[in-house]
């Protein structure tokens, strides 16, 4: 019988891992995991799915909708990617992780199936967490797309509800290089008479829901057309938001992405209660917005770590993310500005890269992962836009030369990637 860790090593060693490899691990198509799908008896027919695609804000809004549905009484499994400490924080049960016990056991049962289908990484953990919802006998789960939609694994689901939450430039060497051309990969989760839910789309994106969803014969819904959110205030470490149907909610995430996905998430309650029959009152909405991360398990969404100096980490990693994280990082009080930066390299670096403050220090780092741009590459790329500052081998290493250069009025961003959080993460666990 193997052990956890040598299950999560045979996990990552073998089946081609996206997370890690990148391109040479991508795995498009359905064929495999619909094999795998049968010979588990398709667990996911047991019980109710929502599917959540989009660019960003997937996890937030998968979390937050989880959260609100089990403060209103039902079990909810929780499958998202990637994970930032430990591979178990993928497949969680009302929050709590899958077991260790329940990780081997898998990894034992399927290695027959690994030799002969030869699944990637993604196929083969949609699979565990389909078959672990089953087994945990939840009422429902929600099921976040690894990438795109129309080929993703997760998508042999049909769902009650989907969300598409936005579409931005990422992943272009898979889904397309326009916005249309990603917001077709991601309609590809909208399904005959499965409502959608649409966070934000315009122009030629949203033709392209819009006419995916006539075709297929479904009712869409545009978050941003509705007047669900009345106002929003900032309160302490909170968002106050006043909504039409909910309320007064309290709101425990506070980054700037978070009012947009609030929109969505709303939206989608809606919809649940009005074409989904699942109720929700507004007093459990509100419980899951106040204790999403504890409810959840939800980390690293402008997720503060330290005081004096203050330091925040942010999972954002692309351009989309940035604009966010940009713009809440000028609303910020301090003297000074340290960046912990890092990215991989097959994202659009250069576009992130022109959004960043140039009056920050910068400690360029790298990821542990093979996918990370080594730092010296990511300072020269980075002085070519007026960002300077040096360059650290390690996560570790750059967050404490940032620690010792920093006042206790300063303030320390860490992020450009998942896997920078990951690191930074490990430190503090």
């Amino acid at each position: 019988m193997m052990t956890y860790q040598e299950a999560v090593d045979y996990l990552f060693t073998a089946t081609p891992v996206f997370q890690h490899q990148g391109g040479g691990a991508y795995k498009p198509g359905l064929d495999t995991v619909r094999a795998i799908d049968d010979l588990f008896g398709n667990p996911h027919k047991s019980y109710k799915t929502i599917h959540v695609a989009g660019t960003n804000g997937k996890g937030s809004t998968a979390s937050t909708l989880a959260a609100v549905l089990q403060t209103s009484g039902m079990r909810v499994g929780l499958f998202t990617s990637p994970h930032l400490v430990d591979f178990r924080e993928r497949i969680r049960v009302n929050g709590a992780c899958v077991s260790k016990e329940y990780v081997v056991d898998f990894c034992e049962r399927t290695r027959e199936i690994v030799s002969s289908l030869h699944p990637s990484f993604f196929e083969l953990t949609t699979m565990m967490a389909l078959d672990y919802f089953r087994h945990a006998a939840v009422d429902i789960a929600i099921i976040e797309v690894g990438m795109g939609g129309r080929l993703d694994s997760t998508n042999i689901i049909t769902p009650i509800l989907s969300i598409i939450t936005n579409i931005s430039k990422d992943h272009t060497q898979f889904l397309g290089d326009t916005l249309e051309k990603i917001a077709f990969e991601k309609a590809g989760i909208i399904k005959t008479g499965v409502p959608v839910v649409i966070g934000r789309a315009d122009g030629g994106v949203r033709e392209v829901f819009e006419k995916e969803a006539e075709e297929v014969g479904t009712t869409i819904s545009f978050a941003q057309d509705l007047d669900i959110v009345t106002s929003i205030e900032r309160v302490g470490e909170y968002y106050l938001y006043e909504t039409r149907d909910y309320g007064q909610i309290r709101g425990e995430l506070t980054g700037l992405a978070q009012e947009e996905n609030t929109r969505t998430i709303l939206c989608a309650v809606s919809t649940l209660q009005n074409k989904c029959g699942i109720s929700v009152t507004p007093q459990q909405v509100n419980e899951g917005f106040m204790h999403v991360t504890r409810l959840s398990g939800l980390w690293g969404r402008w997720q503060q770590l330290a005081d004096h100096p203050r330091i925040v980490c942010d999972t954002g990693h692309n351009v989309d993310g940035f604009r966010f994280i940009t713009e809440q990082l000028k609303r910020q009080s301090y003297r000074r500005l340290h960046m912990v930066f890092g990215m991989v390299n097959d994202k659009d670096i250069s576009a992130v890269l022109a959004l960043l403050p140039k009056e920050a220090s910068y400690y360029f780092t790298r990821a542990s992962v093979e996918r990370a741009l080594p730092e010296e590459d990511m300072k020269q790329q980075a002085q070519s836009f007026g960002l300077e500052g040096k360059s650290y081998p390690t996560v570790r290493e750059a967050l404490e030369a940032a620690r010792q250069e920093a006042d206790a009025d300063d303030f320390i961003f860490v992020g450009g990637s998942n896997f920078i959080v990951a690191d930074l993460l490990e430190e503090f666990k």
